[in-house]
């Protein structure tokens, strides 16, 4: 768990300093994996020679989630009246209903995609950590007297790793990182229950994308050097 802190840690900084749409670009191999071309998500390596169709089992790490850095000091700095600024406790709110929020959404994908999600190690498991970063959201709910509306092009933006391990040797097969602007359109007012039901969006179209893309990887395993990615 502490290497997969530390490579969330290092793809945070990597992503920090760009725009969700363009952020720098990484190298071509990373850990014994090679980058390959993807259309589900914006980086995608792989372990050359690795084999996904014993897989029928997933076992998915509790997501980590982390905000944009310095994402609460400047939007207490930028709210209007001190009633409108957000706690520490009301953060670490948010972020523990996202991870459950994006932890349902995922456990479900796969189990509707026909794997057997479970919580044991075991040949057939491949195990799945997933990580929620740089997340970004323009009007977090924050109980405040008085009316107060917030206008903006976007509900927010987020950024997603995903790490899959073989659950029996630990052995690192492949890594995908996707960046997103949340409810991209005409500037429109937004609220906590606007960006929810954008962020539940977002999330079940990752979660798709992670089930089709290790059905594309069992259908080419097993991975050679210039194999496709999930497309």
């Amino acid at each position: 768990m502490k290497r997969y802190l530390a490579v969330v840690a290092a793809l945070s900084a990597l992503l920090a300093g760009a725009p969700l749409a363009d952020a720098a670009s990484p190298p071509a191999s990373w850990d014994g994996l090679t980058r390959v071309a993807s259309k589900k998500f914006d980086y995608v390596y792989l372990l050359p020679g690795a084999d996904f169709r014993t897989y029928t089992k997933v076992m998915l790490d509790p997501t980590e989630v982390a905000f944009q850095k310095n994402w609460l000091r400047d939007y207490n700095a930028q709210a209007a009246s001190t009633s409108r600024r957000m706690s520490e406790a009301d953060a670490q709110r948010m972020l523990g209903e996202v991870q459950q929020g994006f932890d349902e959404v995922f456990r479900k994908a796969y189990a509707a995609g026909g794997y057997t999600v479970t919580d044991t190690p075991g040949s057939d498991v491949l195990r799945v950590r997933t990580a929620v970063v740089n997340l970004d959201v323009a009007a977090p709910d924050v109980m405040a007297a008085g009316r107060s509306r917030t206008f903006s092009q976007e509900a927010g933006g987020a950024s997603l790793i995903i790490e899959v391990r073989d659950s029996s040797s630990n052995a690192l097969l492949g890594r995908a990182v996707d960046n997103q602007v949340v409810g991209y359109g005409a500037p429109y007012r937004r609220d906590s229950v606007s960006n929810r039901a954008d962020f539940e969006r977002l999330f079940s179209q990752w979660a798709k994308r992670s089930v089709e893309g290790l059905g594309v990887l069992k259908a080419n395993s097993p991975i050679g050097a210039t194999s496709p990615a999930p497309k």
